[in-house]
């Protein structure tokens, strides 16, 4: 009986592994189907480009192959000679379990914060933030990836390490920005930088596993609603410029900005009660006192400008100009007649 089954056992001429077939796309680590047969002597072992092969014989790794074709011997087979104690002239079939591991880039895998990530900033101490993109990697080390990750199951494919491989980008994301030293709002201006610091924190780990992290891309970044309106205030005073006479217009058109806004909330809220008045009374006493601040810088850097000493020597066209001003503001409904007439009554004691 023993005879007629050795007679029946098929031998395995041929081993190789075309991808996307019996394995499937996306498949990282695929275990040749052995089904209780031997492998031949002298069979045939490809191993394309993009792959590696390993055998196993009775849970060690005997021998990793790099893409090649080759004819299986004592001279293919060392290692497995060795541990096996055959004669250098074998000619008996053996057994041994056959691995493939996919060694292509595996393109455009996603990553994502699912809730925001708090960092540690230079500027703004703790800023939570979201982030995503995209990543590739591949198997770099195969005799790693066999011991730490894929062992003896069948087949392991990207889909399996998805959740774990986008975890430790993410819990890298800290690390890359404090490791940087550099301000979170420069790092947000590049991306490229940001991506470059985050793949660098994460590779050790992906390592670890006998994986290489080739590259990351950051797609966004989403701040914090009050800290965009920080960094949008901070490209504003870019663009403005440093010197006083173009800080001075900035000044004049955040505040005639801002008057609208109190004007209609004050209006808003006097249909509700008689609290609307009193509100609507606060922010315009409010938005006079910026605007006289204003209209007092101007007046100073005017004064400042002629050479001479306020009060005294004011230049009547330089009062002139102020009240042109001011009523152009009382027209357009943005000061009162009596905000413009106590602001007259206080130039033209100037003149005096």
């Amino acid at each position: 009986m023993a005879l007629m089954d050795f007679i029946k056992k098929q031998f395995i001429d041929i081993i190789e592994w075309t991808e996307g077939d019996e394995s499937g796309a996306g498949t990282l680590a695929w275990r040749f189907p052995m089904a209780g047969n031997e492998i031949q002597h002298g069979a045939s072992l490809t191993v394309r480009e993009s792959q590696i092969a390993i055998f196993v014989d009775e849970g060690r790794i005997a021998d990793v192959f790099e893409p090649g074709r080759y004819r299986l011997s004592t001279q293919t087979l060392p290692v497995l000679t060795y541990l096996r104690h055959w004669d250098k002239l074998f000619q008996s079939p053996f057994k041994s379990d056959v691995y493939f591991f996919s060694t292509r880039l595996q393109l455009d895998r996603r990553w994502g914060t699912t809730q925001p990530v708090t960092i540690r900033d230079t500027d703004f101490g703790a800023v939570r933030l979201r982030a995503f993109g995209n990543y590739a990697f591949r198997v770099a080390d195969a005799r790693r990836f066999h011991i730490e990750v894929s062992g003896t199951r069948a087949q392991v494919t990207v889909e399996d390490l998805d959740g774990q491989l986008r975890g430790l980008l993410l819990q890298h994301v800290s690390d890359a920005v404090a490791s940087s030293g550099v301000p979170f709002l420069d790092l947000a201006a590049n991306q490229v930088e940001f991506a470059a610091l985050l793949r660098t924190a994460a590779a050790g780990e992906f390592a670890r596993l006998g994986l290489a992290l080739d590259s990351v891309t950051v797609q966004n970044l989403s701040l914090p609603e009050e800290l965009q309106k920080v960094l949008d205030q901070k490209i504003g005073m870019g663009m403005v410029g440093g010197s006083a006479e173009q800080m001075g217009r900035f000044m004049q058109y955040q505040t005639a900005q801002a008057i609208p806004e109190f004007a209609g909330g004050a209006a808003g809220g006097g249909g509700s009660g008689g609290g609307g008045g009193v509100v609507g009374d606060a922010l315009g006493l409010g938005a006079g006192v910026a605007l006289g601040q204003v209209m007092a810088q101007q007046l100073a850097q005017g004064l400042q400008g002629s050479g001479a000493v306020a009060p005294a020597g004011v230049k009547p066209d330089e009062v002139m100009a102020t009240l042109e001003k001011l009523a152009g503001l009382k027209t357009r409904g943005i000061i009162t007649e009596d905000e413009f007439a106590a602001k007259k009554a206080e130039l033209l004691k100037k003149l005096a």
